[in-house]
């Protein structure tokens, strides 16, 4: 292990131990109240779970990072099909949060399966092409993992989550695009993927029937949200609120544990939200500053990916920045009202038990594509 740790990538290890700390400091700030005075908790109690599920998945990645990147082939097949089993099953015993059948309730921690399938259909999807990679210029070849995520997708959808099918299917698009296969297939790919979603659009409206729920239309209303007509329980008002949040903390903020918004009336102000109240309580320099510790971890992956001799580590960490930079984007995109309110967590400061660990074997997956590239430097090296 000391081996391994020695050649891994510091200044990524370094930026997202800073984002994980500020990330508990503030989802313990957000949190204290809405634990104390809605749910008759421990003030500690999201802080609590959310460091036991960052330290746990700490421990775990100590596991991951020795795996090899070619073993990853065999582990994403049997995650993809675990993964993939998970989604079917929650239908019969997921517990309905927000209207979404979508996490397993063990009681202490909930799961939800989701979120692992962005990992999974990352390490598959680069594992896949690197394997076939003189076989892509075959129609079906290229188009199975596509077909494979379309399932994902679609059990991800009816649950109904739409936010992160619409990530999911994001990161897939993604690495079929810089994946090896051929320009002419990728082109005609994608012209009959836009033509069918365009029929998929017009048979629905001539049908008179709604591809959104009541709920999810609802979420249309960022343009306007703090409209005096809007919902108390809609996304108007959580978006509302949160522009109050960051309009009281101008640009120190108003202290760290000072938030007034965090007192039940921001909505979801330790997940969604969260970043309202580091803009109310620490200001808008401090929230740039995260800002740029973010741009400073998405540069790193890429860095790291292209320097990858494989096509499949270069892959896995362009899947892993694209994964966190959606994130990230429609996260901030909701809050500010400039995209409709998704419910998506911010990285690393949003509490979740789930997100955190697929975030953190996330960028355990990007390390070993580090240490290997590394150790494969040393040896020429050595020889010369």
């Amino acid at each position: 292990m000391r081996k391994i740790f020695k050649n891994i990538d510091k200044p990524l290890l370094v930026i997202a131990l800073i984002l994980f700390a500020i990330g508990l400091v503030m989802i313990f700030s957000s949190s204290n109240v809405i634990a104390f005075m809605k749910n008759s908790a421990s003030p500690y109690n999201y802080f609590m779970k959310e460091a036991i599920f960052l330290i746990g998945s700490l421990i775990l990645s100590c596991f991951l990072i020795r795996f090899t990147t070619k073993s990853y082939s065999f582990l994403s097949y049997v995650g993809l099909v675990v993964v993939t089993v998970l989604l079917v099953v929650l239908f019969i015993y997921g517990s309905i949060r927000n209207r979404a059948i979508s996490w397993f309730d063990f009681g202490f921690v909930s799961i939800q399966p989701s979120e692992f399938a962005k990992l999974i259909i990352i390490m598959w999807m680069a594992s896949y092409y690197e394997r076939n990679k003189n076989k892509l210029d075959k129609y079906t070849v290229s188009l199975f993992p596509l077909m494979v995520a379309a399932v994902i997708a679609v059990l991800i959808f009816l649950q109904p989550d739409l936010g992160t099918m619409l990530i999911f299917m994001g990161i897939v698009l993604f690495l079929f695009l810089a994946s090896p296969t051929s320009k002419e297939i990728k082109g005609r790919i994608m012209l009959l993927g836009l033509g069918a979603v365009l029929v998929f659009f017009m048979v629905m409206v001539g049908s008179g029937k709604g591809f959104l729920q009541a709920r999810q239309l609802e979420r249309f209303n960022f343009l306007n949200p703090c409209s005096r007509y809007t919902s108390s329980q809609g996304t108007g008002y959580q978006i509302c609120n949160g522009y109050i949040a960051i309009n009281n903390g101008g640009l120190f903020g108003v202290g760290l544990g000072n938030s007034t918004q965090k007192y039940l009336y921001l909505p979801e102000a330790h997940t969604d939200s969260i970043f309202a109240v580091v803009m109310e309580e620490l200001g808008y320099v401090t929230a740039f500053g995260i800002l740029i510790l973010y741009f400073l971890l998405l540069g790193r992956i890429v860095k790291i990916g292209r320097e990858s001799y494989t096509n499949q580590g270069a892959l896995m960490c362009y899947g892993v920045a694209v994964y966190i930079f959606i994130h990230i984007l429609v996260n901030l995109g909701g809050l500010f009202g400039l995209m409709p309110l998704t419910g998506v967590p911010l990285p690393f400061m949003s509490y979740g038990g789930s997100f955190t660990m697929v975030l953190v074997f996330s960028l355990t997956v990007v390390e070993r594509v580090a240490y290997e590239t590394r150790m494969r430097e040393n040896r020429k090296t050595s020889k010369k």
